[in-house]
């Protein structure tokens, strides 16, 4: 088998390593340090910021072990716990287009009713904004309700159709977000963004495992590019037999 520095495991986070929003469990954490580390490398992609990705890795400490840490899709991109580069969204949208996209949402979302709603329902990122109906400081149990309201109403899917068509040939990409909200981003700044970053590495391999592989998710892009090796995989426990096959850990 070709060594550690030939191949690159790339692990969403979300869904993939986590259950959406919550911590990694030990024994996980464990295995991808321990065992798989000893074989590939190991990065993860998320597009959530660098301070909630230390949270759902159980610290900075832990987040610091992987080789690679590509928050908001690579465009702050980390190796070994140290920031290397970073970049902002307001550079290629600008301010103007910028409002424009969240003062439509903010219209759009207020004529939305929903079994309930919390707050902060626009998070603006270094690389993308973060539109979410139900309010990203939702409880877990308003979170599930609405996860399964929006899986029979299609609440997300709507509000995407709607942005495309008031903002389309303006270079922006809407894509479901996680379970519970919408990222915006220039074209071009998906989960594929990362790769650039490991271009100098010369990978032999690059495996990527997500859970929202399918179109419209924001794995889709990397998850189908020719440069990596897609796995879709549909829970952490899924995650972790899919790679114990591949690199043939017991």
């Amino acid at each position: 088998m070709a060594s550690r520095k030939t191949i690159l495991y790339l692990f969403d986070v979300d869904g993939t390593l986590t259950k959406p929003r919550q911590v990694i469990t030990e024994e996980l954490k464990k295995f991808l340090l321990e065992k798989v580390q000893r074989k590939v490398s190991v990065g993860l992609v998320s597009g959530s910021d660098y301070a909630k990705i230390t949270e759902q890795m159980g610290g900075d400490d832990v987040a610091e072990k992987f080789d690679y840490v590509f928050c908001e899709n690579g465009v702050m991109h980390f190796r070994e716990g140290k920031l290397i580069s970073s970049e902002s969204i307001l550079s290629l949208l600008g301010e103007q287009l910028t409002q424009r996209i969240i003062n439509f949402s903010l219209g759009y979302m207020s004529k939305i009713e929903l079994p309930a709603k919390r707050g902060n329902f626009v998070e603006f990122r270094s690389s993308m904004i973060n539109i979410c109906p139900v309010g990203r400081s939702c409880s877990q149990d308003v979170r599930d309700a609405f996860v399964k309201y929006d899986t029979e109403h299609k609440i997300r899917q709507k509000f995407v159709d709607a942005l495309k068509k008031e903002f389309a040939d303006k270079g922006v990409v809407f894509a479901l977000g996680g379970q519970i909200s919408v990222d915006v981003f220039p074209e071009g700044w998906d989960k594929r963004y990362c790769l650039n970053h490991i271009e100098d590495q010369k990978f032999e391999e690059i495996h990527f495992f997500g859970d929202k592989t399918t179109p419209g998710g924001n794995d889709y892009e990397i998850y189908n590019d020719s440069r990596t090796v897609g796995h879709a995989v549909t829970s952490p426990d899924d995650t972790k037999e899919q790679v114990k096959k591949c690199l043939n850990i017991e």
